[in-house]
């Protein structure tokens, strides 16, 4: 079944008249054009029958042609009404409640004479949820780029050198590979700055005998990579060496845990067993990890609240970490595709 049929079989099960994407990554998810609209209207409007109409900036009318869209185009001046170009009626309409601002949906009543509204938002996840063949190469090319970023900030580093500084030289040599655009904020964190998981790269010099903490991704083909490496700059304290260890352990046994059927609960648990007995449960404050695609966090996330099964064709995250103040940050996280009976690691620096 294809997408597009996808969402008219929830549109019949709804018995809703039509669906109504506005996420600027939902639309290039069907579509196939990419825009960031910023205040101006974009959506795609799915009618029952299967008619497909954008929704777009007058401006953009002619990009949109060139993509790989073949449905009607609706472009409008700034200073048009993009709802008179052609009046519709709809008594129950689909919308992306978790991405519809109230003054759109109130637009939607007005112009459209909606009556009654419901969700599409789950359909949408489910659909992105499970990569085809072309999105799993395009992650996949996304993660040797990201591979060949850690291999870049690492043989940076010396003596002196500050995270930014770091940061900057990875995002500029990788431009090298033609890259435009990286998932998220690169992060480069240096010892007992790696203990705040979310930290930011700042002034902080690099010194002998500590880790390393790099956690960045790129984007190949709108697809994203996310990917983490903690690496050893001289020789690290006896306790800092020993929760790498045991992190790295938590990570590769989770890893061999999974395959098509399994719960996501099951893959967070056996990783975080392993940091509890080792006693530093504490020191482990976030999920074991999350979806990737279009976002370098989508559905579905690798919880211990996920009761929900992995399926062939999803990728996902597996990054535990043990974050200890004033001692050492350890993360390490790899990005997997689950397959039927096993799965494949996409991300490959040394660990």
């Amino acid at each position: 079944m294809s997408k597009i049929e996808t969402i008219i079989e929830q549109l019949n099960q709804a018995k809703a008249d039509a669906a109504w994407i506005t996420t600027p990554l939902n639309v290039f998810y069907f579509t196939g054009y990419r825009s960031e609209p910023h205040e101006r209207l974009f959506a795609l409007l799915i009618t029952s029958d299967g008619s497909q109409t954008l929704y777009c900036p007058k401006m953009e009318v002619e990009e949109v042609k060139r993509s790989s869209f073949d449905g009607k185009i609706i472009g409008y001046l700034d200073t048009e009404n993009p709802f008179d170009i052609e009046p519709r009626a709809f008594n129950k309409l689909l919308i992306e409640s978790e991405h519809l601002t109230v003054k759109r949906q109130r637009e939607l009543t007005q112009n459209f004479g909606v009556q009654h509204y419901g969700d599409i938002d789950q359909t949408i996840k489910d659909l992105r949820n499970i990569k085809n063949d072309s999105e799993i190469q395009n992650i996949r090319e996304a993660a040797k780029l990201a591979d060949k970023c850690i291999e870049i900030g690492t043989a940076f580093l010396k003596v002196g050198v500050t995270e930014r500084e770091v940061v900057n030289h990875i995002e500029n040599e990788i431009k090298k590979y033609g890259v435009s655009e990286m998932s998220f904020d690169t992060m480069v964190l240096f010892g007992d700055h790696a203990a705040s998981p979310h930290g930011t790269p700042g002034d902080r010099k690099l010194v002998n005998d500590e880790y390393v903490l790099f956690d960045l991704g790129v984007i190949y083909n709108h697809y994203c990579s996310d990917m983490t490496r903690t690496v050893k700059f001289g020789t690290p304290s006896e306790e800092a060496q020993n929760i790498y260890q045991i992190v790295l352990e938590a990570e590769t046994s989770a890893i061999k845990a999974i395959k098509a059927g399994v719960p996501l609960q099951d893959i967070d648990q056996i990783a975080r067993d392993i940091i509890s007995n080792a006693r530093y449960g504490e020191y482990f404050p976030h999920r074991l990890g999350h979806g990737l695609g279009l976002e370098e966090h989508e559905y579905q996330d690798v919880s211990s609240s996920n009761t929900n099964l992995l399926e062939a064709g999803m990728v996902i995250t597996i990054e535990p970490g043990i974050y200890v103040p004033n001692v050492a940050g350890v993360r390490i996280e790899d990005d997997i595709l689950v397959t039927e009976d096993g799965y494949e690691i996409l991300t490959h620096y040394d660990k």
